[in-house]
């Protein structure tokens, strides 16, 4: 990360990585609303692994049906106030099945993120892949695989999922299918971004020396251009990832993602949508979480491209109120009387 650093803002320049990674930390600091959104994310990861054992603690678990506590006369309506919700559910019980919303929100949290992570690692290697032997390839290997990447990037990647995901044996593990699904039809994007990027770095003059050292393709791909590429593609992937929820949501929403009695946030609310009005809990709960997670990465991943990005971060430091500017206008009327008062 650090050379990625450097070389975003000086290519081909040299510098210690931690000076690089303290220069990015710095900037990262300046931005409250990133460190906020780095906190609620680390807290969402910190829940999803230790699902078992806070809904040990709770002393329930994700599948157990629990019919004595919905009328069914009601329809399989939570019997008790705010859908059930006691020392024993700590946020209530599902409408019709009575199984626990605490500990389905929690291992749905497990789904939701790990498929979305997965997706994103998927679509990070083989963007990197195909761009990087786009770049360095022959015209026709860049020809080829430039026009293959343009058609994985025009294709509807909702419709191709769920063409996909309908024609698989539901034998195979539905978690892992959907990552493989989303990374295979989505890592398009960025293989241009590496492309572009690779195109560039390749023609400085340190990789060109490289080249005249005898240096192989391969090699000065992974030594001079890889940490050159790393900053665009993190700060994509960051913002790859709550796309990825949203997308899992989606099709776990349409009934072709994760299938139950796996807990998926996407999934609880497509059983939800029905009980809006009986149990509002139900539809508030998963909506509320998979809200905070997209908004939270979403910040996150805005605030790692602005570290990132010197001219973002310079834009960011200077800012835009009539205050400073104000003051701006100021500095600049004081430097040009000094200015006029020199001269004359």
């Amino acid at each position: 990360m650090s050379e990625a650093v450097l070389a975003v803002e000086a290519p081909g320049a040299s510098a210690p990585g931690a000076s690089g990674a303290r220069r990015f930390w710095r900037r990262l600091r300046t931005q409250r609303a990133a460190l906020v959104a780095a906190v609620v994310v680390a807290l969402l990861v910190l829940v999803a692994l230790a699902a078992p054992l806070l809904t040990a603690l709770e002393g329930q678990d994700p599948t157990t049906y629990h019919p004595s506590l919905v009328d069914s006369a009601r329809g399989g309506v939570p019997i008790g106030p705010l859908g059930g919700m006691s020392a024993d559910h700590w946020l209530g019980v599902e409408p019709q099945t009575g199984r626990d919303l605490f500990a389905r929100l929690t291992y749905g949290a497990r789904v939701s993120l790990g498929v979305a992570l997965a997706a994103t690692v998927v679509q990070v290697a083989i963007g990197i892949t195909m761009g990087v032997a786009a770049a360095l390839g022959k015209r026709w290997v860049d020809q080829l695989l430039s026009r293959f990447t343009d058609i994985i990037v025009a294709m509807p990647l909702m419709i191709m999922s769920l063409a996909l995901l309908a024609i698989v044996p539901s034998s195979f593990p539905r978690p892992v299918l959907v990552a493989l699904v989303i990374g295979l039809i989505g890592w398009g994007n960025i293989a241009r971004i590496v492309r572009a990027q690779t195109l560039t770095l390749k023609e400085l003059d340190h990789v060109s020396a490289a080249r005249l050292s005898g240096w192989g393709t391969w090699s000065i791909a992974r030594r001079e251009l890889l940490p050159g590429i790393a900053a665009p593609v993190i700060t994509y992937a960051a913002l790859l990832v709550p796309s990825n929820i949203t997308v899992e949501a989606a099709l776990s929403f349409l009934g072709v993602g994760v299938k139950p009695p796996t807990p998926s946030w996407g999934q609880m609310l497509t059983a939800a949508d029905v009980w809006y009005q009986a149990a509002p809990q139900y539809l508030l709960l998963p909506a509320g979480a998979l809200f905070v997670t997209v908004l939270a990465l979403t910040v996150l991943g805005d605030g790692v491209r602005t570290a990132l990005d010197p001219r973002a971060a310079s834009r960011l430091r200077i800012g835009t109120g009539r205050k400073r500017e104000s003051r701006a206008a100021e500095e600049r009327g004081r430097d040009s009387k000094a200015a006029g008062g020199g001269a004359a």
